[in-house]
């Protein structure tokens, strides 16, 4: 190697000791945000941020983890409550609402369900209900709000959707999403339920991959809106704030909605 090449690539080792290096960002976020926010976690990188590592699960789980002292810089949960609960433990400063999500009928091929028959056919005894586990999932408690609002439109609706409703997902021990598939899909595939309850967005793509799936709004009288929070921990680098400030700019939110959410500013 002549000199004139030794010394280029000092120069170049130099160069690379001397800039900054920032730290990765660690997030936590809801399983239905998995697809959005790996694209929003790119663009964000793309865009001059640091690396984020990205840890999915149920947000009632992730709180938890949190809780117990994993390191958390920003945490994008599918409820406000889980969020809250962190920033009154004086983890956080309180959250703000990145994004929203409702409530759909993820149906099985050749299940007969609409929107005008989907009480009848969840209360059907033949009809295996599915939905994700309350507390520890927020999927699971806004399943249990529909099954309050049933109960007003038909006596007894919320004592049998309550005793029926398999919870499939959002559990400890609930097995994992697929890698590059819909966990949702695949449980309407094998048959383990017939209507799973879980959001618009999980049904959206649950219905690209499994031939004859389909995604029935619930009705009016049931509906269930979700909103979520989002957090920056205390004490997170730098890059954790600038990744919620992403996450809120018009990028970020042109990525959430072309996976489905609406924006944070929707009502």
């Amino acid at each position: 190697m002549s000199l004139r090449s030794v010394l280029c690539a000092m120069a170049l080792i130099a160069s690379a000791s001397a800039a900054p290096q920032q730290a990765a960002v660690q997030l936590y976020a809801a399983n239905s945000l998995r697809a959005a926010m790996t694209d929003i976690a790119q663009a964000f990188t793309a865009a001059g941020g640091p690396e984020v590592q990205a840890t999915f699960g149920a947000s009632g789980l992730l709180r938890e983890r949190i809780e117990k002292g994993e390191p958390a810089d920003v945490f994008a949960s599918a409820d406000m409550g889980n969020a809250e609960a962190l920033a009154r433990a004086g983890r956080a400063a309180p959250p703000v609402v990145f994004a929203r999500n409702t409530l759909c009928a993820l149906v099985g091929p050749g299940v007969d369900a609409t929107t005008e028959t989907l009480l009848d056919r969840m209360l059907d005894p033949s009809i295996k209900l599915g939905t994700s586990t309350p507390k520890a999932d927020p999927s699971g408690d806004y399943a249990w709000i529909l099954f309050g609002k049933a109960e007003k439109q038909r006596l007894g609706a919320y004592k049998t959707l309550d005793a029926k409703a398999l919870k499939l997902t959002g559990g400890w021990d609930s097995p994992q999403p697929p890698p590059n598939g819909s966990l949702y899909g695949a449980i309407i595939a094998e048959r383990k339920a017939d209507i799973f309850l879980t959001y618009c967005t999980n049904a959206m793509q649950a219905i690209g991959e499994v031939a004859g799936a389909r995604m029935v709004a619930v009705p009016e009288s049931l509906a269930v809106g979700a909103e979520y929070g989002l957090i920056t921990m205390n004490g997170a680098p730098v890059g954790a704030a600038r990744l919620a400030a992403f996450v809120m700019s018009a990028e970020g939110q042109a990525i959430l909605s072309r996976y489905g959410f609406a924006s944070a500013t929707a009502r």
